[in-house]
């Protein structure tokens, strides 16, 4: 038997037991007058003439008739409905546990109630103006009339438009109010479509106002709309009113009073400290680790000014933000002492414990297509200083091996390091500096030791001090500048193959040796979804490397290669950009990225730092291909080199990822993709002939793949298992044409990662 036979052989036998499964009946268990649900197909509206139903009525309605039917595997067996229906609840054993873990009632016409359905879409109608909108439906069947898609007919008819709007009369500052901001909002104007949730939106936002301005007790109920479509056909004569039951409170403008904040110890007791301040009063029970002015920064009242909930909201985000606190409770009580209408302000704060342990045991993925298992033990004190500065120290291991397809699959190492950072939750900088009060402001300051062991090449070690800040300046922009990062690279040993692939590629081995990489950086993100539907992010981050340390070199007469501490430094400038765009349809998904990069040494240096230049290919890359098996450009290390994974790093980079997300079962969800991509050279490098970037090679070196991917997603881990196929790969492989594998087989390449790819 030949092997196109035996994969026929293969294929046939399972998709012969799937055909033998669904002849099976899937209705011999019904009752008599009932009739299988296979589902709906979409509601068939009929708008009037050139007319066009808003989109999130659209999917009201669909939603309104969304049941789903019994589930199916793959979307074509019911496995639920034919255990049900083929097998016996009081089997004993596997059939037993069979029967208990898929068995799914059949679910029937009359449970979908598809005349409640229909009466549900009629109150869409009616809430959104269209008072002459009717719905119907239809069963459809095929050979078997037992079995039946339900299908929905909607008539809209002509929506009912305002035809004016009377709002209170400016008898008074509320009144005056509640009009300015009904007046405001663009959708009470002569014209607008009747819509109940419109209206509804617009009560909640006057109720949201008015509590911002002094109105604290005011409620969205207490606003009624009055509407008339008798006056005018098909208008709507529209009056704002406030309800009749509406209590004297509600009507009532607070001002601020006496502002107390009381802060306990964790675990009780202790001796109150009362101190006064400017915007209240602060009872510390003590003794405590507290800061003194770090409540006052937090507490956003002032006495006497008009009430706001803005000021109760923000006061409980900066406290929570400060990361002391366990628990954290503001009453608001009425002054019955006071002249005017006052709310005193009692806020209680419970402190945290500080010490925090941590043992993590976890297998981690990387970027660079390297998996394995690792552990963490971490020490934090989240007080350090008694306003929130957090100090942590984390110890961590791990044993790695590559996935992908290669020479390089087996390639194991592993790493250890230790880290080490004390933060200020704010910025210790200039006031210039843009920044959201308490909003995530943070000064960071990190120290990191790190050893990672390649058995068959190096082994490496390297340590590094930071003083940065992140912070951020809108709702959707994180911002992160490194003010000083010195990083310094040692290769403690080497074999002797590793030896041979530097004295073959002089331009490789400069990147490995050893050096300072004094740095700045700043990467700007944005990040924001819209409607929840599509969601938009990128990030730009640019670095430079040696520029001040060569400056002073040069104004103090050194015109050499400048040394710090004895050892050469590393001189260059990188940019890095990266734009994702997600849509989502349902349960389903489309992302998109793409990515470029550039970097150039100079200066001081001939050659970008090994850890800072690009790489393409792997779990998060072009995933047909290993990790650094592509480029840089047409470039590809001979068959007979083990130096390739080593030359494969380039100082330009594009990508290009097209990846469609679907459910199949629960928390098991399936992918298709397509990636593009590849690393180029800046300057010529003799040993990789080829790896020039070159306008008029660029669209030819790019490789491309595509694939499947199956993602086991349970919200706070995903596994990802990808199997991507080679169409175009950037070098020669002897075939002609776009697509040029070697073959299907020497084309694939496994991925086992944790996370999503972008």
């Amino acid at each position: 038997m030949n092997t196109i036979h035996k994969i026929l052989l293969i294929v046939s036998v399972p998709v012969f037991l799937i055909l033998v499964l669904a002849s099976c009946s899937t209705t011999r268990k019904l009752d008599d007058g009932e009739i299988l649900y296979l589902g709906h197909k979409n509601p068939k509206i009929e708008t009037a003439e050139n007319g066009r139903l808003p989109e999130n009525m659209v999917s009201d309605i669909k939603a309104a008739v969304d049941v789903p039917a019994n589930k199916k595997w793959l979307y074509f067996f019911p496995v639920g409905l034919w255990t049900y229906n083929n097998m016996d609840n009081h089997d004993k054993g596997f059939k037993r546990w069979f029967y208990d873990k898929f068995a799914q009632e059949p679910i029937v016409v009359s449970d979908v109630r598809p005349e409640v359905r229909t009466k549900m879409i009629e109150d869409i109608l009616d809430n959104n103006g269209y008072f002459q909108g009717t719905s119907t439906y239809e069963l459809i069947s095929k050979k078997n009339k037992r079995k039946a898609k339900i299908k929905y007919n909607v008539v809209t008819g002509d929506p009912y438009l305002i035809d004016s709007v009377q709002l209170l009369p400016d008898t008074c500052h509320l009144y005056h109010l509640i009009d300015s901001i009904a007046l405001s909002n663009k959708y009470l104007k002569d014209g607008s479509r009747y819509c109940t949730d419109s209206l509804s939106v617009l009560r909640t936002k006057i109720a949201n106002q008015l509590r911002n301005r002094g109105y604290y007790f005011f409620q969205p109920q207490f606003i009624v709309y009055e509407a008339d479509s008798l006056i005018n056909k098909g208008r709507i004569a529209l009056r704002l009113n406030l309800s009749d039951d509406i209590p004297k409170f509600a009507l009532s403008r607070y001002r601020t009073g006496d502002i107390t904040v009381k802060v306990e110890r964790n675990e009780g007791g202790g001796v109150p400290d009362t101190i006064t301040y400017r915007r209240g009063t602060l009872i510390q029970m003590t003794p405590s680790r507290l800061r003194k002015e770090a409540i006052p920064e937090c507490v956003t009242f002032r006495k006497g000014s008009i009430f706001s909930v803005n000021d109760l909201n923000r006061t409980q985000q900066y406290l929570s933000q400060l990361g002391i606190f366990s628990t954290i409770d503001i009453e608001t009580v009425p002054d019955t002492t006071a002249v005017d209408p006052t709310l005193n302000v009692d806020i209680n704060c419970r402190l945290d414990i500080p010490l925090e342990v941590t043992v993590e045991a976890n297998v981690s993925s990387k970027s660079n297509s390297y998996l394995g298992p690792g552990l963490s033990l971490g020490f934090t004190n989240k007080n350090l200083f008694g306003g929130g500065e957090q100090f942590s120290a984390n110890l961590f291991g791990s044993y790695e091996w590559q996935t992908g397809r290669g020479h390089n699959s087996l390639f194991n190492s592993y790493e250890f390091g230790l880290t080490t950072s004390l933060s200020f939750p704010r910025l210790i900088a200039p006031r210039f500096v843009p920044r959201r009060r308490h909003a995530s402001n943070w000064t960071r300051i990190t120290l990191n030791a790190d050893l990672l062991n390649r058995p068959h090449y190096f082994k490496i070690a390297q340590f590094n001090v930071s003083y940065g800040y992140d912070w951020m300046s809108s709702r959707f922009v994180n911002n992160s500048l490194t003010l000083f990062k010195l990083t310094y690279t040692k290769l403690l040993n080497t074999t002797e193959s590793f030896d041979a692939m530097m004295a073959e590629n002089p331009a490789v081995a400069l990147s490995f040796m050893d050096q300072f990489i004094p740095q700045m950086s700043y990467t700007y993100s944005y990040d924001r979804t819209f409607r929840g539907v599509d969601t938009f992010r990128y990030y730009i981050k640019a670095i430079e490397s040696g520029n001040i340390f060569w400056g002073i070199g040069e104004l103090c007469g050194d015109h050499n290669q400048k040394e710090l501490f004895g050892t050469p430094f590393s001189q260059f400038v990188k940019g890095e950009a990266q734009f994702v765009y997600g849509r989502r349809f349902d349960n389903h998904s489309l992302w998109t990225r793409v990515q470029c990069g550039a970097a150039h040494a100079y200066g001081n240096s001939d050659q970008i730092p090994y850890n800072e230049q690009f790489y393409c290919g792997g779990a998060n890359s072009v995933r047909a291909f290993a990790v650094r098996s592509i480029g840089p450009g047409s470039y590809h290390a001979p068959a007979d080199m083990a130096n390739g994974y080593f030359d494969q790093t380039g100082t330009f980079i594009f990508q290009f990822n097209l990846e469609y997300r679907f459910p199949i079962y629960g928390p098991l969800q399936g992918a298709l993709f397509f990636d593009s991509g590849n690393i180029w050279l800046l300057s010529e490098d003799p040993a990789r002939p080829g790896g020039k970037l070159k306008a008029s090679n660029f669209l030819k070196e790019l490789a491309t793949g595509t694939g499947l991917g199956l993602r086991f997603d349970i919200s706070m881990l995903v596994v990802r298992a990808d199997l991507g196929v080679g169409i175009h790969a950037p070098y020669n492989t002897s075939k002609r044409g776009y697509y040029n594998m070697e073959n299907f087989g020497k084309s694939l390449a496994f991925h086992l990662a944790i996370g999503y790819p972008f």
